[in-house]
């Protein structure tokens, strides 16, 4: 068993710190969000989406960014139950 030190990713991968980054920046109009992540990430939406939804579902992603992963939890719940 390893110890997670100050700062320690909790295993994820760049690419997986980087879409929670982007998920906790604020954006000031439409597309931009979009155009960052093609831009940056060099990933088109629909894979940004797919990646994003699974790191929702990573314990791992949950211990490096608590509040950004349980904001998201809440929003994609609302989502399913008004389906």
């Amino acid at each position: 068993m390893t110890e997670e030190t100050p700062g320690d990713s909790g295993g994820l991968g760049e690419l997986e710190q980087a879409v929670l980054a982007v998920e906790r920046r604020s954006w000031p109009g439409p597309g931009a969000k979009e155009r960052a992540v093609r831009e940056g990430l060099g990933l088109s939406p629909t894979r940004y989406y797919q990646l994003l939804n699974a790191l929702l579902d990573d314990p791992r992603a949950l211990a490096h960014d608590p509040v950004t992963v349980n904001r998201l939890r809440r929003v994609r719940q609302a989502k399913e139950r008004r389906r």
